[in-house]
């Protein structure tokens, strides 16, 4: 068969395939908006990390290739945030401005369809959350090297919400400027955190170039739009949105750093089968209360405590909270057990919420 004429019978197959595809998607939206009856006849919530969860495992499980498992789960999640759309107008409120890595990590775990409110500080997204003007709040809990963001756990004490997902974002930081030329570079501008981990990077290749710090990386982003001889620290999806180009990509000092992040809501997602319950405590300041308190009753229950750590109380001098993620769900019976025996010893109990477990990628 000669090339024009194979090319062509190609392409009809494509066609043909497309045409198929479109008349599926279409077949899957109809089933999302029944299913949206039937949720609302139940009075289920509309967001189930759970079942999304276990249709991106079904999916990697089949997947033959050539698409890798990450892209073709883009391609789903974006179908599903299409269909979900259908069902109900999501809102997600994040730390601002757009381009930062909390906005990207909404856009991942939501999708384009969904409408994305960024806002000033980390309480504002409790707030908007709270007020109902806004469905969910995606806010970085803990980071791979800069450990965990105190004012974030925080917030987890002040509102009355709930953890209703978890996801892990990678932080790869790109040096973008309006040129994508090194060689104009004079200021490089990010925030201190970002700075800090590309150090080893901008020393190695940026000598005598000033650095300055900037509220996010987002607006660093920001300021290299407007000013040629600046140079952002930012992610790749930052550039996308303020039109930067490329100067290198991945300079940071740590190829495994990630942030993890939690997705908050006003209800409590179902047990899943994999689920992980974070929680807020105080026990008394006495010998052997924490061990009393909460290692034994979870030992006993032989429950996986996956993170513990203190912090101190704002308003209580000297005076500190526990926070921890263990294994389970608030509604297993092992849980729900270990959880009696703790608030029967502990000053304070409060649980965060119970979600699916999702792996950090």
């Amino acid at each position: 068969m000669a090339p024009n004429k194979e090319l062509a019978s190609v392409r009809r197959e494509i066609d043909a395939l497309d045409s198929k595809l479109l008349e599926l998607i279409n077949r899957r939206a109809e089933f999302a908006v029944e299913v949206s009856r039937l949720k609302e006849g139940g009075s289920l919530g509309i967001y189930d990390r759970g079942r999304e969860k276990e249709i991106e495992s079904k999916i990697t499980g089949n997947n033959p290739g050539p698409l890798s498992d990450e892209d073709i789960l883009f391609v789903f999640r974006e179908i599903i945030s299409r269909c979900k759309s259908l069902q109900h107008y999501e809102k997600v409120a994040y730390l601002g401005p757009e381009g930062s890595f909390s906005n990207q990590a909404a856009f991942r775990k939501f999708g384009a369809s969904s409408e994305f409110l960024p806002v000033s500080s980390f309480g504002d997204v409790f707030e908007e959350v709270y007020g109902k003007r806004a469905s969910f709040g995606i806010v970085p809990v803990e980071n791979s090297v800069e450990g965990s963001v105190g004012d974030v756990l925080d917030m987890f004490l002040e509102w009355d919400l709930t953890i209703s997902a978890e996801c892990f974002e990678r932080i790869e930081h790109f040096l973008l400027s309006t040129s994508g030329d090194v060689k104009q570079v004079k200021t490089v501008a990010s925030n201190p955190q970002a700075l800090g981990q590309c150090r080893k990077w901008i020393s190695a290749n940026l000598y005598g170039v000033g650095l300055l710090e900037t509220s996010s990386t987002a607006a660093a982003a920001k300021l290299a739009a407007r000013d040629k001889d600046v140079a952002a620290i930012a992610s790749e999806f930052s550039g996308s949105i303020y039109g930067l180009k490329t100067i290198q990509n991945h300079i940071e000092d740590s190829p495994r750093n990630t942030t993890r992040f939690l997705v908050v809501g006003r209800e409590s997602p179902p047990p899943s089968g994999d689920d992980k319950t974070s929680i807020a405590f105080s026990v008394k300041d006495e010998p052997g209360a924490l061990h009393k308190a909460f290692f034994l009753p979870f030992s006993e229950s032989d429950i996986n405590l996956s993170k513990i750590e203190s912090r101190p109380l704002r308003d209580g001098q000297w005076e500190y909270v526990f926070f921890a993620d263990f294994s389970g769900h608030q509604e297993d019976d092992a849980v729900r057990e270990a959880l009696e025996k703790l608030e029967a010893k502990c000053v304070f109990l409060k649980v965060l919420g119970s979600y699916p477990v999702e792996a950090p990628g």
